[in-house]
């Protein structure tokens, strides 16, 4: 009897260690989630900034090369 009660409180603490486990791994993956995001809109705003500062050179130079007669 003490047998199975023991047996029975080992399942139920079983069960609630997985359900735990499992729902941490669910918001460790959301985390993941939201770091890729982050890093892409980072990466991209700065692929955006780079893009501005070319045009920007690029706008330059042809100004220099205009003055210069080229």
């Amino acid at each position: 009897m003490s047998q199975n009660r023991q047996a029975a409180k080992d399942r139920r603490a079983a069960e609630h260690d997985y359900t735990v486990n499992l729902r941490a791994e669910l918001e460790i993956m959301r985390l993941h989630d939201k770091l890729d995001a982050l890093r892409e809109q980072e990466l991209v705003e700065l692929i955006r900034c780079n893009n501005e500062v070319l045009e920007t050179l690029r706008t330059q130079v042809a100004a220099l090369e205009a003055r210069l007669g080229r």
